[in-house]
């Protein structure tokens, strides 16, 4: 048939012109069996380990309000930043040096950095028993945050209320990868001890469950990289342009073919 090379052409035009992404790419945890109930032990947790640079949150109430009020005001001026300057319920933020200490009241200058949230509470619950009569004391890390971005649905940084966040979280958080988004080359970008590490994760595979990198650390990053069909969907108005023209152009060539036989 005398169309062929016209056809051809119209065929690559329109090739160009459309993109997709295969099915097989999609689906997370492709290797797990979705007939049957799978069971795993969980041993990659580890509680969030405060670092410098954190800013702590500090509450302290005990049997003495006026002992309270005393070590409340105390931390007030401290530490001007308080988030709620009522002393029965202060909660100061305290940044974390670079030596991973934090100055208190009455207690000093103390190291913090190395210790989880519990662990911090326990020792300065016991400190502070020369001074208050059964203090309890809650700690968290008030500027725990991640950050998502690349080809997801809302790339932003987040707030974590929590001190456990994991990477699927963290992906929902963002509204879901976009199916343009590569599955098996997520890049998790983290700083620790003056280091910058990127660390491929794989979404499809249910070995992310084990990974060490699972569950996240304060200011670590999410970068989803997109697929070739996203970047080409995302090209400038020009080449749009230009490729519905050249379909528009073939298009007009076959019709005007004198010898247009199918």
């Amino acid at each position: 048939m005398k169309l062929k090379p016209y056809a051809v052409l119209f065929a690559s035009v329109i090739l160009l012109c459309s993109s997709c992404t295969a099915y097989k790419d999609v689906p997370y945890l492709q290797d797990l069996n979705q007939n049957t109930i799978t069971k795993e032990e969980i041993n990659n947790y580890s509680p969030l380990v405060i670092e410098p640079g954190d800013i702590l949150g500090i509450h302290e109430s005990s049997l003495n309000p006026e002992a309270d009020a005393v070590f409340n005001n105390n931390l007030n001026r401290i530490n001007g930043d308080n988030i709620d300057r009522t002393p029965q319920n202060a909660v100061i933020g305290f940044l974390v040096d670079a030596k991973g200490n934090i100055r208190l009241p009455y207690i000093g200058e103390m190291k913090v950095a190395g210790y989880n949230t519990t662990e911090l509470t326990d020792i300065l619950q016991t400190k502070l028993q020369t001074y208050l009569s059964k203090p309890i004391v809650n700690i968290r890390v008030l500027n725990f945050k991640v950050s998502v971005i690349g080809d997801v649905a809302r790339p932003d940084v987040y707030t974590i209320t929590n001190e456990r966040v994991t990477i699927p979280e963290a992906l929902a958080l963002a509204g879901d990868l976009n199916v343009t988004a590569i599955r098996n080359n997520i890049i998790l970008i983290r700083e620790i001890d003056g280091k910058r590490e990127f660390i491929p994760i794989d979404m499809t595979s249910k070995k992310l469950f084990e990974s060490p990198y699972y569950y996240l650390k304060n200011n670590d990053v999410l970068y989803a990289t997109p697929n070739r069909a996203k970047v080409a969907a995302a090209s400038t108005s020009f080449q749009k342009v230009s490729l519905v023209i050249a379909a528009l152009s073939v298009i007009a060539i076959v019709v005007s073919n004198s010898n247009f036989k199918l």
